[in-house]
């Protein structure tokens, strides 16, 4: 790991930028952080749009988690920001939205075109990220897992017993192939629906949370569309957090 930049907002949160390899990341560590007293960790997932994209909605959820005693780090996912194109999954996300704009149903083979090499290669991504990341001395754990692509967190759910819980955002579509996985997650989960979500399938969501083997887990869902999350719902992530990971 290669630390590129750093800043001190003005909420006394240290922001790193980093390099893993070719991998871009960023770390958010709070003032309390040090070698004498590490803090655990929540690893921030988003969505395959670019870091620069998800700046402001990553650094306002590492700020939150920093506020409650968390670092907090992400990295930029497979295909997405200034890392190289991916053409076939390029290609599936051309097909996708040409099958939702014709308000056509969205085939299983688009759902795995477009996910599955995503999990495939991202997942060691994060575990390798993770690796360098407890290295610090001032990062101790346990280690949280929070949103981005559902199928990615249940990957990482599965393999990686660092992770001691999850909070995982059911707003992505889900390959069949994953249903299964699900049945083999046994840490706490904290699942978020928006329950009209215009471009995710409510039953088929309600269905991967029915499938998840844990014996803690719940469902939290809210009125409105995929960008509708009220901001509470946030607190109540932060607070599944502080029970599992302090």
């Amino acid at each position: 790991m290669h630390f590129t930049s750093d800043q001190r907002l003005d909420d006394d949160v240290l922001e790193r930028e980093f390099t893993l390899g070719e991998i871009p990341g960023i770390l958010w560590t709070p003032a309390s952080a040090s070698a004498a007293a590490p803090v655990p960790l929540i690893l921030l997932g988003h969505p395959p749009l670019g870091l620069g994209k998800m700046y402001p909605r990553l650094v306002a959820r590492a700020r939150h988690s920093a506020a409650d005693g968390f670092a907090a780090a992400t990295i930029e996912l497979p295909g997405s920001g200034d890392r190289p194109r991916w053409p076939d999954v390029d290609q599936a996300r051309a097909d996708l939205r040409r099958a939702m704009e014709a308000g056509e149903p969205v085939s299983d083979e688009i759902v795995d075109a477009l996910v599955l090499p995503l999990v495939e290669k991202a997942v060691p991504e994060w575990q390798a990220a993770l690796d360098a990341l407890l290295a610090l001395p001032e990062i101790g754990g346990p280690v949280g897992y929070s949103g981005g692509v559902i199928s990615i967190g249940i990957r990482l759910a599965v393999v990686e017993p660092r992770i001691a819980a999850a909070a995982l955002f059911a707003g992505s579509l889900v390959p069949r192939a994953m249903f299964e996985e699900a049945r083999q997650v046994t840490i706490p989960l904290h699942v978020l629906l928006q329950w009209d979500d215009e471009g995710n399938d409510r039953q088929a969501a309600l269905d991967l949370f029915d499938a998840f083997g844990s014996r803690e887990k719940s469902l939290h869902a809210n009125m409105g569309g995929h960008t509708g999350v009220p901001q509470f719902a946030g607190d109540v992530a932060a607070q599944f957090f502080t029970r599992h990971l302090k």
